[in-house]
C-alpha cells in the first residue's frame, strides 16, 4: 500500500453509503454557508484500531447494520464504553486528517450511519468516523 500524504485519506473519505448520501447534503448550501462546510465544531463518534485490517472488520459489521455504537464498543480501541462519542470537537482540536474527514461528512444518526470508508489513518491508527451533528 502506498503511503498516504497529510491529506490523502479525507478525499476517499466519503465512500459506500457517505457518497450516497452526502453529495446531495453538501450541495445544499440554503441552510448557510457555515452548515455546508461543516461549521466550527462536529459532535463525532468514532471507532479506532491499531490495525487496518480489524478496522475493516468492524468497516463490514457496520455494512452489516449492525449500530455504530456497537460495532464501537465491540471493535474500537478507544471510547468504547461510551460507543466511541467523542463529542463536541472544533476545529483545529483533531489531527489532520480526522478533522478533514469529519468536517467532510454530513449528520447522521447511530441507527443509520453515514461514515468514512476507506477508514481513516492517522497516527493513531485507523478510524472509522461518523458525525452526529454539526454547529
Amino acid at each position: 500500500m502506498p503511503p498516504k500524504g497529510k491529506g490523502g485519506d479525507a478525499k476517499g473519505a466519503k465512500g459506500g453509503k457517505a457518497a450516497a448520501k452526502g453529495a446531495g447534503e453538501e450541495a445544499s448550501d440554503s441552510k448557510g454557508g457555515k452548515q455546508s462546510k461543516g461549521g466550527t465544531a462536529v459532535k463525532v463518534r468514532h471507532i479506532l484500531c491499531e490495525k487496518q485490517s480489524k478496522a475493516l472488520e468492524a468497516l463490514e459489521k457496520l455494512q452489516g447494520g449492525m449500530k455504530f455504537n456497537e460495532v464501537a464498543a465491540a471493535y474500537s480501541e478507544d471510547k468504547a464504553r461510551q460507543g466511541g462519542d467523542l463529542g463536541w470537537m472544533t476545529r483545529g482540536s483533531m489531527v489532520g486528517p480526522f478533522q478533514d474527514a469529519a468536517f467532510a461528512l454530513p449528520t447522521s444518526s447511530i441507527a443509520s450511519p453515514v461514515y468514512t470508508d476507506p477508514p481513516v489513518k492517522t497516527k493513531f491508527g485507523y478510524h472509522i468516523i461518523m458525525v452526529e451533528g454539526k454547529k
